[in-house]
């Protein structure tokens, strides 16, 4: 039995620029994208999302192999299908088709 991957968590940031280079100052990272609305920040074993209040939920996604079959996909601006989904306490998951 293989387990899930959880490919990234997403945090809020009211300034991309500035949370991204108090993130890569602080830690060795990896910048795999930054614009004005949002950043993506490689680490050893996860990426860390940066996003705008408004424009993407804190959240955290997973992997899902499935996914690609489903009906109802949003597709990221890099290609990536994507649905959102509720634990039962409200938190935000993510659902991919695809590591990134």
């Amino acid at each position: 039995m293989s387990l899930s991957f959880i490919d990234h968590i997403a945090i809020e940031s009211t300034d991309i620029p500035k949370s991204v280079a108090w993130y890569s100052n602080k830690f060795d990272c990896e910048i795999k994208h930054q614009d004005t609305t949002w950043a993506l920040l490689s680490f050893q074993n996860i990426s860390v999302a940066l996003v705008t209040p408004g424009d993407h939920p804190p959240h955290f996604a997973v992997y899902d192999k499935k996914l690609g079959a489903s009906k109802n996909l949003q597709i990221h601006r890099d290609g990536i299908g994507y649905k959102y989904d509720k634990d039962p306490d409200k938190n935000v998951v993510e659902l991919i088709d695809r590591k990134t």
